[in-house]
């Protein structure tokens, strides 16, 4: 089946705050700070929140979990993404202690219902395959992933680090939408962009989710000092907020999953997200970064 676009699919959150390194922030640990801190960034119009069963071992999900079982009213104003599919080598209770990937009906349920669980939410709003896994059956998965849709465990399902065959494979298998693909795409990494990749979520209304949206974090060694301060001068904006209004520019604004949770980098990205910038910056700072003219 061909997809189709998804307009039910458009966070109106400018940001996806990602919680991939939730357990590296010992401040955050205790239910009630992490509470407080899932309240502000709900105050700022920031209500999506993404997760993995991988991050932190499970301990991400719990953490956020724990932080909504002791505000109960907060669970009713997140909106929940979440990932499954990988298993680590040191997971791997085969003898083979191997990472794989385990896109299984079995597993997925199971992973539904776990995450379910962990996180102290009623529904997940996106559950997504984290990576595409060769021994898909695409048949199998579909039925699982429309269960669980059908039961309300599930609002929407989509995929992650997909290329355009490998969703569409899945999307012939299903009778319902993937909304979304989230994959890399940032300032420092523009591949996508001119293979086609591009075009293919916009053909498909596949909502980009673009992971590591600040290229790592390193763009002010990778532009030179005075074309950032000159963009600076000109735009008002941070190194941070010149990497997401770049990435907003682009047709289909691909919605950044942001990794850092620092407050004030989530302002500058929050901000970057509303300015947009001049044509000729945005192939300016494209160029500094690719380090190769414009063809």
């Amino acid at each position: 089946m061909q997809n189709t676009p998804t307009a039910g699919f458009t966070p109106e959150t400018p940001l996806i705050l990602g919680m991939m390194r939730l357990h590296d922030h010992p401040e955050l640990t205790q239910p009630a700070k992490l509470a407080d801190w899932v309240s502000a960034r709900v105050d700022e119009g920031l209500n999506v929140f993404d997760h993995a069963d991988i991050y932190g071992a499970g301990e991400c999900e719990r953490l956020f979990g724990d932080a909504l079982r002791a505000h109960p009213t907060l669970a009713k104003q997140v909106r929940v993404i979440t990932k499954a599919g990988i298993v680590p080598a040191g997971q791997d209770s085969s003898p083979w202690q191997v990472k794989h990937y385990q896109a299984e009906a079995g597993y997925l349920a199971n992973a539904i219902d776990k995450a379910l669980s962990s996180l102290s939410v009623e529904q997940i709003d996106t559950f997504l395959i984290h990576r595409p896994d060769p021994l898909l059956q695409a048949d199998d998965v579909a039925r699982v992933l429309e269960n669980a849709v059908s039961a309300g465990k599930i609002r929407h399902i989509g995929v992650s680090n997909y290329l355009p065959e490998q969703w569409r494979w899945l999307a012939r298998n299903t009778s319902l939408p993937l909304v979304c693909n989230q994959s890399q795409l940032s300032i420092a990494h523009t591949v996508p962009l001119f293979d086609g990749t591009l075009e293919a979520h916009l053909t498909d209304g596949m909502r980009w989710l673009a992971w590591s949206p600040l290229g790592g974090g390193n763009l002010a060694e990778r532009i030179p000092a005075d074309l950032l301060d000159r963009a600076r001068e000109e735009t008002g904006l941070d190194e941070t907020a010149l990497a997401i209004a770049w990435l907003h520019q682009i047709p289909g604004s691909p919605v950044p999953v942001l990794g850092s949770m620092n407050p004030d980098r989530i302002h500058s990205a929050t901000r970057g997200a509303q300015s947009p910038l001049p044509r000729p910056l945005w192939y300016r700072l494209l160029e500094s970064v690719r380090k190769t003219a414009v063809a």
